[in-house]
């Protein structure tokens, strides 16, 4: 890293100064609060609100991160995103279904953070997600071989150019090894930034009866 820029990154400062958030705010369930959240932020145009960074964890213990989409949230389905189950991320939640989540609104200075543990959907549940796919999207899950090595592109644009033509005047079957994973937490954080670097962090912990404990936490 060059002084400069070293020096440029060390300076940047802003203070968060657009809202507060206080127990007596938040909506006594945390899906209720995450929903009215998720409103604001597509209500304030931010750019995919619903753009989830994911964190795994293998047998390795060596934590692995990445960005999915959310495609439905609700009590009794969680949070449900969709990929490759033999990814690097499908292959690390075999192994560890502990995963965390984090949904970065920069705009109206917000964040949540989901702790909890994942399972995959079901097969009903995949298969009407597929079907509302573009064509194309449905053809790159059969052709893409999600996180292993790729000779070139070439060979990728080929193997989706095979399974165009095999698929032809037809539905396109979701691949076996294509679905849904569901999230159901047990922890949410709801942050808003504050002047002075003095944030508010309102948590939901899920206890032993089951019943969400909302406390503040330090910034």
């Amino acid at each position: 890293m060059t002084e400069d820029l070293r020096n440029y990154i060390n300076g940047i400062r802003r203070e968060f100064m657009q809202k507060a958030l206080s127990e007596k705010d938040v909506l006594s369930n945390p899906y209720d609060q995450f929903n009215q959240w998720m409103e604001e932020a597509i209500a304030s145009q931010i750019l995919d609100p619903h753009a989830m960074i994911l964190a795994t964890t293998g047998k390795n213990l060596q934590p692995s991160v990445r960005t999915v989409y959310l495609r439905d949230i609700s009590r009794e389905h969680g949070l449900v995103f969709y990929t490759n189950y033999q990814s690097k991320k499908g292959r690390q939640i075999e192994e560890n279904p502990q995963v965390a989540c984090l949904f970065l609104w920069e705009e109206i200075e917000r964040q949540v953070i989901i702790e909890g543990t994942v399972q995959k959907a079901p097969a009903q549940m995949s298969d009407k997600y597929f079907s509302s796919r573009p064509r194309e999207s449905q053809i790159g899950a059969w052709a893409s071989h999600q996180s292993e090595k790729l000779q070139s592109r070439d060979v990728l644009m080929k193997r989706f150019q095979e399974f165009e033509l095999k698929f032809k005047n037809q539905d396109v079957p979701r691949p076996p090894h294509w679905g849904g994973y569901q999230i159901f937490p047990h922890y949410f954080e709801f942050w808003q930034g504050r002047p002075n670097r003095l944030h508010d962090r309102i948590a939901f912990s899920l206890n032993q009866k089951n019943e969400w404990e909302i406390f503040r936490l330090n910034p």
